[in-house]
C-alpha cells in the first residue's frame, strides 16, 4: 500500500481567505447601513480617549471619582464646543461670501470655458471643468455645507450623550480591555492603542493650529477674502492623511484666481505648498510615526475606504479605525507578524 500525504485538518488556506473576505464584506456593509448611528459613537469615543488622561492626576490628588469624571466630561464638551464653533463660523462666512463674488465667479468661469475650448477641449468637457467655479454650483455646495452643519448639530446632541456615558464608564475600560483584546498582552495592546490615538490627534491638532495660523496670515496678507474660513479648513483637513493638504488648498486658490488672476492663484499655491510641505511632510511625520505606525499606502487606502463606509467623517476617523482593526484582529495573534509588518507596525515580530 502506497503512502499518501495526509491533508492537514480544517479548511484549505484559500477557502479560509475567501471566508474571511466574505465575512469582512458583510461586516462593513452592516457598518455602512448603520453609519448614522456609529459615526457619533466613534466621534464621542475619540473625544473621551483624548480627555481621559485628565482623570489620573485628579484621582492621584485624592479627588473623588465622580468629580474626576465630571472634569473629563467638561473637557470633552469643551473640545466639541471649540470644534463646533469653528465649523459654524467657517460655514457662515463661506455662505455669506458667495453673493458678493457672484459676478466675478461667473466671469472667471466664462473665461476658463473659452480658454479650455481654445486648447481643443470639447464644449462639454470645457463646460464641466468651468462649472467647478460657477456661482450656481458653488451656491449648491454652500447649501450642502449649511445642511451638513445642521445635520451635524442634530448629531451633536447624541455625541454629547455618548461622551457623558463613555466618560462615566471610562474607569472600567482598562478592566474591559482584557476581554476585548484577549490574550496575556491585552493590557499592553489596549494601552498602546489608546495612547497612539491620543498622540495622533494631539500632534495633528498642534501642527494643524500652526498650519492654520500661517495659512491664514498668508491669505490675509495677499488680500484673499474670509481668510479665517480657509484657515479653519486648513486646520480640519490636517487630520486627513496624505490628501488633506490638497483639499484645503483648492478653495483659496480658486478664490485667488477669481479676484487676482493666475499670478495671485500661483502665489497662493506656491506659498501654501511651501508651508504645508515643510510642516506636514518633513516635520510632522517624525512626531506621529511612533503613534501611528502605518505605511503611506495604508493611510491613503484608509482615507478612501473609511470615507466610502462612513461618509466624510470617515476621512477624519480613518487612522483610529484602522489602528482599531489592527489591534483587534492582528496584534493579539502571534501568527500575523508578517501582516503587521506590512501595515507598518514598528513592534511587529
Amino acid at each position: 500500500m502506497t503512502d499518501e500525504a495526509v491533508a492537514p485538518p480544517g479548511l484549505a488556506r484559500g477557502t479560509r481567505v475567501l471566508l474571511t473576505v466574505a465575512a469582512a464584506v458583510i461586516v462593513f456593509v452592516g457598518i455602512w447601513f448603520a453609519r448614522d448611528i456609529l459615526v457619533p459613537v466613534a466621534v464621542a469615543a475619540v473625544v473621551v480617549i483624548i480627555a481621559h488622561p485628565v482623570r489620573r492626576p485628579l484621582e492621584r490628588r485624592g479627588w473623588p471619582s465622580w468629580l474626576a469624571t465630571t472634569i473629563v466630561i467638561l473637557v470633552g464638551y469643551a473640545i466639541l464646543a471649540v470644534l463646533g464653533a469653528l465649523l459654524v463660523v467657517a460655514s457662515a462666512q463661506f455662505v455669506g461670501m458667495l453673493p458678493d463674488y457672484a459676478d466675478e465667479l461667473q466671469a472667471t468661469a466664462q473665461g476658463m470655458l473659452g480658454w479650455l475650448e481654445s486648447l481643443g477641449f470639447s464644449t462639454d468637457a470645457a463646460g464641466s471643468a468651468a462649472s467647478a467655479i460657477d456661482p450656481e454650483q458653488l451656491l449648491a455646495v454652500a447649501t450642502g455645507v449649511a445642511d451638513a452643519v445642521l445635520g451635524a448639530a442634530t448629531a451633536f446632541f447624541f455625541v454629547l450623550a455618548y461622551v457623558l456615558f463613555m466618560a462615566a464608564d471610562a474607569s472600567r475600560f482598562s478592566r474591559a480591555g482584557r476581554h476585548v483584546f484577549g490574550g496575556a498582552a491585552a493590557d499592553a495592546i489596549g494601552a498602546r492603542y489608546f495612547s497612539g490615538v491620543r498622540r495622533y490627534y494631539v500632534v495633528n491638532a498642534s501642527f494643524g493650529a500652526v498650519v492654520a495660523v500661517l495659512d491664514g496670515l498668508l491669505l490675509w496678507a495677499l488680500g484673499i477674502p474670509v481668510p479665517i474660513t480657509w484657515a479653519i479648513l486648513a486646520f480640519v483637513t490636517n487630520f486627513i492623511p496624505n490628501i488633506g493638504f490638497v483639499i484645503g488648498l483648492i478653495p483659496p486658490a480658486v478664490l485667488a484666481l477669481v479676484i487676482g488672476g493666475w499670478p495671485l492663484a500661483l502665489t497662493v499655491v506656491l506659498a501654501y505648498s511651501l508651508i504645508n510641505v515643510i510642516l506636514q511632510e518633513f516635520v510632522q511625520p517624525k512626531f506621529v510615526s511612533d503613534a501611528v505606525g502605518l505605511t503611506l499606502t495604508i493611510t491613503f487606502v484608509s482615507v478612501v475606504f473609511w470615507t466610502l463606509v462612513l461618509g466624510p467623517m470617515g476621512a477624519l476617523l480613518c487612522i483610529p479605525l484602522t489602528l482599531l482593526v489592527r489591534a483587534l484582529l492582528l496584534e493579539p495573534d502571534p501568527r500575523t507578524g508578517t501582516l503587521r509588518h506590512l501595515t507598518g507596525d514598528p513592534q511587529a515580530p
